[in-house]
C-alpha cells in the first residue's frame, strides 16, 4: 500500500456499538466482525478524508509510546484484510 488512498466504510458497511458487549462491531452484509478497541479507533479514523499516514500520525498523537513503524504495519494490515472482504474502499 502507498498510503496515497483516503480509506472509508464502504455503503454496504456499518461500524455500530454492541449494546450486550460494549465495543464496536462492523456490520456488513449477513456478516458481524467484532473488533478489538484498536482496530475500532483505526477504522474511525477511516473517513475518505485521511490517507494511510494521517490515520497513523493520528494514532500516533494518542499513542506516543507506540513505534510509528508498528503502528504503520498494523493499520496496513487491517486495511488489506477488510479491503479484501470488500467493507473498505478508497474514497474517490
Amino acid at each position: 500500500m502507498n498510503g496515497a488512498g483516503r480509506p472509508r466504510l464502504s455503503r454496504r458497511a456499518r461500524l455500530r456499538r454492541d449494546p450486550r458487549g460494549g465495543g464496536d462491531v462492523l456490520l456488513y452484509p449477513e456478516r458481524g466482525l467484532a473488533l478489538s478497541p484498536s482496530a475500532s479507533q483505526i477504522l474511525r479514523l477511516c473517513d475518505g478524508t485521511r490517507d494511510t499516514a494521517a490515520i497513523v500520525e493520528a494514532l500516533q498523537a494518542s499513542h506516543p509510546e507506540a513505534s510509528r513503524d508498528v503502528l504503520l504495519r498494523d493499520v496496513e494490515t487491517l486495511l488489506a484484510a477488510l479491503r479484501e472482504r470488500r467493507v473498505i474502499e478508497d474514497a474517490r
